[in-house]
């Protein structure tokens, strides 16, 4: 009973120790024809957004709207491959294609 303990808090370790080196992986987009830019963590928190005037003026809600889901979404994906590339190099994942 002692030993299932012992690696539950392990397993639970490893997986905080996982999250604080994801949270360390920052990753830089620019969207919409540079007029967007997001900075998002490893955890996949958006920790900065800069967005141009011209993008913010009246009539231009649809299209900030757009390129927001847009590069967000972009963002996203390059952080979880940041984090299957981190997981990786930690030992905890195996994916083809990850080299």
């Amino acid at each position: 009973m002692f030993s299932k303990l012992k690696q539950y808090k392990d397993l639970r370790d490893q997986a905080k120790t996982m999250q604080n080196a994801l949270a360390e992986e920052i990753v830089h987009v620019d969207g919409a024809h540079g007029k967007i830019q997001m900075i998002i963590d490893g955890n996949q928190q958006l920790n900065g957004l800069e967005i141009a005037d011209d993008l913010v003026q009246p009539g231009k809600k649809q299209e900030l709207e757009r390129a927001l889901k847009d590069t967000f979404n972009s963002a996203i994906k390059k952080a979880q491959m940041a984090m299957a590339k981190k997981a990786k190099e930690m030992g905890h994942l195996n994916l083809p294609g990850l080299s």
